[in-house]
């Protein structure tokens, strides 16, 4: 993609583009196949929703869910293998502007981006979030395969650990899942996962070295 494409003009203001229509794709069917796995799995744990499940439709739903959510990172090496890339590259690599981040963590948890230490693509609380979704992920995945496939060679204890780390990765990923909303919503941040763009007068404020590097490609016609 062409640096020309990263940046438009709407209704005066230029815009720039963060995600590509392939990583809002790979967003989408991770989200929607989290939030399946989610409520099925709560309507065998949890017992005021325990009535929903004994048909076993929630089950053959949490199946589904976990098909999807396996498939994540294969769609994302089909549809992005670059983006791909990028985010797990990122999301373990960090700087000194990162550490200084996360001091200063408090404000920006309180909707104050205006003077936190200058950030690239990824801020440091958005990498250490990433990375947090990539390991329990791998976890609740692998947890599930063994409950799954393996639920008879397991034995009673086997299949209470894999259970135990299953549903600890799930809880994991539901509270990265609240702060992920939560900073949403904090830094109205929706539009830019529905039409993949964002204002570069915020993203000069909360990603000004990543703006930085879209401008010396504009520059350098790169």
């Amino acid at each position: 993609m062409t640096t020309a494409s990263r940046v438009q003009e709407h209704h005066g203001e230029e815009k720039l583009l963060r995600y590509r229509v392939g990583q809002r794709i790979v967003h989408a069917v991770l989200a929607t196949s989290f939030l399946m796995l989610l409520f099925t799995g709560l309507m065998i744990l949890w017992q005021p929703l325990t009535l929903w499940a004994r048909d076993g439709t929630s089950g053959l739903i949490h199946r589904i869910g976990a098909i999807l959510f396996i498939s994540v990172p294969i769609l994302y090496l089909i549809v992005d293998r670059r983006g791909a890339k990028e985010l797990l590259v990122e999301s373990f690599t960090y700087d000194k502007d990162d550490i200084e981040w996360f001091k200063h963590a408090g404000r920006y948890f309180l909707g104050h981006a205006v003077g936190m230490p200058p950030q690239g693509r990824l801020n440091a609380g958005q990498k250490l979030h990433h990375a947090g979704v990539v390991i329990t992920s791998a976890t609740v995945v692998m947890s599930g395969i063994f409950m799954w496939y393996a639920k008879g060679n397991l034995g009673a204890n086997g299949l209470a650990l894999a259970a135990t780390i299953h549903d600890l990765s799930m809880l994991a990923l539901t509270v990265l899942l609240a702060g992920h909303l939560y900073f949403t919503f904090v830094y109205k941040a929706l539009s830019s996962m529905t039409t993949g763009y964002v204002s570069k007068e915020d993203a000069e404020i909360e990603h000004p070295k990543w703006v930085e590097e879209i401008e010396h490609q504009q520059a350098t016609g790169d």
